[in-house]
């Protein structure tokens, strides 16, 4: 199939190839261009208050070291796109993963022409999305006041600019150094402009800088630099807030290009990545091979059917899942992998990766990788053991060092899952080592790092409440997962007895702050007692970004554990219908006022369910383990239908590092993994007619839907490989073995399928039965 649009800001002219299906809103055709399929744009139309995604388009490559965006909004500002803007203010190098947590090492390109505007305010241009082009792969942007046209294409570190000028002698391309120290040289000779950048919002050593080397292929007519808001005649500028400005002399549509590589390292290593990855390219090229770098991970997932929507979602969402973490890593003259240390500030040899909180993506990111990206995994986990060795504690959220922000000590759950299902080519006693340091303390001044107070959850088997230790139930429940995680690589490598018994014991630990009074998780005060008064619609407090309806399923290694304290499986499953049954209404006097995630809950109207933020994300998977897994269907498939469109507004909360995405791309394919450790993926409902997985053991999964469509949400029968499936699990193994799960959909749920104990998924509480 050629390709099948041109990838403008909504994707929808592609109905058009479809109206030979038989179903007016269904596509009968295998996606064989997914980059075409990817709307960049998604979850853009998002703001402080409101978060519909807070994503913005990166132009970049799977994992790349640079990402580059168009920038609507002041230097600094963690909302650097926004898609009601009306304005662009130059397209920047950006490695922001979060508005919350903001941007590091940016710089920009901006053309104008006529007279000079280089301050950022002055110089911005109207835009409009009719004249604008986003794709992963490539952006282009009619700047109106200037008659310009801006196209870029990126590679893992470097990029292509492409600048299409009016007849002018007064043509120009402003580079911007930012603000917090930067620097710029201009070698006209050479045609070339070199500096650094040092904007940061943390986590960054004093000697923390960003090298770039700017070539252009035209003769540069003459020269400016300014320093805050001074212009002068001058090459060279070094101070809080630099630029320069390059004039050309143009024809009416001559085309001036910019080459752009960056490094952490040195200029030197700059120019070695600028001359490795785009040589003597042209702009085609460079955006060709872009492109074959998105098709070919896009594509090793082929979905058919569905609908057109369901299509764009999917590989919308699958481009996010493939940005973070990033490649913090370079490849020197000898073609070694090196890395500048976020954490000491030395260059050092082996990967590292940056860019990512484990808060969310522990949940569904790194398992995705341990299924699709083994080798890649495995250089993560390097890089997390180069992480230990240098800073002496596991990265929780690196940005690009040590950043304070959530909770839990969620790198052991990615290192024991990426070593349980197979991934050993690293250093595991030093991980392993990391993660028990981590159990025993925290990094002072970022208590995000290891674990914040873990002295009284050792001594007590749980955070109290009353300590002074915010979200301190949110902490211990975390804790305890952690430590199921652990106590099963333990037992892996064969560690003291002793000591797989107690982290064994700390994982039982959620048991701690469960209220027999309400069948909800709640804080408990240092002398054993619940904490008073109790809201159960309270966010914040004893938790991380929601309230108890949330947190009292972050049980996620013992539901069967969970599920006998609540009094067996009727009132779980009466528990987990409360949960969209109850009107959406909180408490935000933790907060003072109601913080994006509360409004999103809120607005979303399906109870106390809260999809926008990630502790409850697995919840509608549960009624698996209960005998009730048409509940399941009927859910998952609500929220897919829902709370996901492939439009600016398409997120329902923040996108984060892709964990809000690979839910949608697990879910779309009829499994997710509800608890990362265990060696299984529980069912839900799939969409789409058939999708044909590439494993990289070179095995080939194909999941097909019989009967499948909008009210069929039920699963009828399922088949693993012809034979009859009436567990609602399937486990790693037999995944990776690829064959068939072949589904028959309904729109009436079957209550006789997979509902005795044999079929749950398993829980600590009843492995090894």
């Amino acid at each position: 199939m050629k390709r099948l649009l041109k990838h403008t800001t909504f994707l929808f002219i592609s109905l058009l190839l479809f109206v030979a299906c038989s179903e007016p809103k269904t596509n009968c055709l295998v996606v064989e261009e997914p980059v075409e399929y990817v709307n960049t744009l998604m979850g853009t139309d998002s703001e402080f208050a409101l978060s519909n995604g807070n994503t913005y388009p990166a132009i970049a490559t799977p994992w790349g070291m640079n990402f580059w965006t168009p920038q609507t909004n002041k230097m600094g500002d963690g909302w650097g796109y926004q898609y009601d803007a009306h304005k662009i203010r130059g397209i920047k190098q950006t490695h922001q993963p979060s508005p919350w947590i903001n941007d590091y090492a940016a710089f920009s390109l901006m053309a104008v022409t006529g007279e000079l505007k280089f301050k950022e305010e002055e110089r911005a241009s109207w835009f409009s999305h009719k004249a604008e082009t986003a794709a992963p792969h490539y952006y282009q942007v009619y700047l109106a006041d200037y008659d310009v046209n801006v196209e870029v294409s990126p590679t893992e570190r470097a990029a292509h600019f492409r600048f299409t000028f009016p007849e002018s002698e007064s043509s120009y391309v402003l580079v911007d150094g930012f603000h917090q120290g930067s620097y710029v040289k201009v070698i006209p000779e050479e045609r070339k402009v070199i500096g650094y950048c040092r904007n940061n919002s943390g986590g960054v050593p004093e000697n923390f800088h960003n090298y770039f080397v700017i070539e252009f292929d035209k003769d540069i007519s003459g020269i400016k630099t300014w320093n805050k808001d001074v212009l002068s005649d001058g090459i060279e500028e070094e101070g809080y807030h630099v630029g320069a400005v390059l004039q050309f002399n143009t024809d009416k549509g001559e085309k001036v290009h910019a080459r752009v590589a960056s490094s952490f390292i040195s200029y030197e290593q700059a120019q070695l990545n600028l001359d490795r990855e785009i040589g003597n390219d042209s702009f085609e090229v460079t955006k060709e091979k872009a492109y074959s770098d998105w098709h070919s991970e896009l594509s090793k997932i082929k979905v058919e059917g569905g609908t057109i929507d369901q299509q764009l979602i999917f590989y919308s969402t699958l481009y996010r899942v493939l940005l973070f973490p990033r490649k913090f890593f370079e490849y020197d003259v000898n073609n070694e992998v090196v890395h500048y240390s976020p954490y000491n500030g030395e260059v050092l040899p082996g990967y590292m990766f940056t860019d990512n909180g484990f808060w969310d993506t522990f949940r569904a990111v790194f398992p995705f990788f341990t299924v699709m990206y083994p080798e890649l995994n495995n250089q993560m986990m390097e890089g997390l053991v180069n992480t230990y060795k240098e800073s002496g504690w596991l990265p929780e959220w690196a940005s690009p060092g040590h950043r304070g922000c959530m909770i839990g000590s969620n790198s052991a759950v990615n290192i024991a899952d990426a070593y349980l299902k197979g991934m050993h080519d690293y250093d595991i006693e030093t991980l392993y080592e990391a993660i028990i340091k981590n159990t025993n303390g925290y990094l002072e001044d970022i208590t995000s790092v290891g674990r914040y107070g873990a002295s009284y959850y050792n001594e007590l088997g749980y955070v109290p409440y009353d300590v002074g230790i915010h979200e301190n139930a949110a902490r211990t429940l975390e804790y305890a997962y952690a430590d199921y995680n652990i106590y099963k690589l333990a037992k892996a490598l064969g560690k003291p007895q002793e000591e797989i018994d107690l982290f064994a014991k700390r994982a039982q630990n959620y048991r701690n702050l469960f209220c027999p009074d309400n069948n909800l998780m709640r804080g408990k005060n240092e002398d054993g007692s619940f904490q008073e008064p109790f809201s159960e619609f309270k966010w914040g407090g004893a938790f991380t970004e929601g309230n108890s309806w949330h947190y009292t399923w972050s049980v996620f290694h013992d539901i069967e554990g969970l599920k006998q304290l609540m009094g067996g499986n009727k009132s779980f499953v009466t528990q987990l219908d409360k949960v969209f049954e109850l009107p959406p209404v909180f408490d935000d006097s933790y907060y003072g006022f109601p913080i994006h995630e509360i409004r999103e809950m809120q607005i979303m109207n399906m109870g106390q369910y809260a999809h926008g933020n990630q502790p409850i994300q697995h919840m509608t998977y549960l009624y698996n383990y209960a005998g009730e897994p048409w509940k399941t269907q009927y859910w998952v498939r609500k929220v897919m239908d829902k709370l996901y469109t492939p439009n600016p507004d398409g997120y329902c909360g923040d996108e984060d590092n892709g964990q809000t995405s690979v839910w949608y791309v697990f879910s779309a394919m009829g499994f997710y993994p509800v608890c990362p450790g265990q060696d299984m993926y529980v069912f839900g409902s799939p969409i789409f007619d058939k999708v044909t997985v590439s494993l990289p053991n070179g095995n080939t999964l194909t999941v097909s839907s019989e009967n499948n469509g909008k009210e069929n949400v039920y699963v009828d029968e399922l088949k693993v490989n012809g034979k009859v499936w009436d567990k609602t699990y399937v486990d790693h193994d037999e995944l990776l073995k690829g064959g068939t799960f072949s589904f028959k959909m309904s729109s009436e749920p079957n209550k006789k399928r997979a509902i005795t104990p044999d079929s749950y998924p398993p829980s600590m509480s009843t492995e090894g039965e």
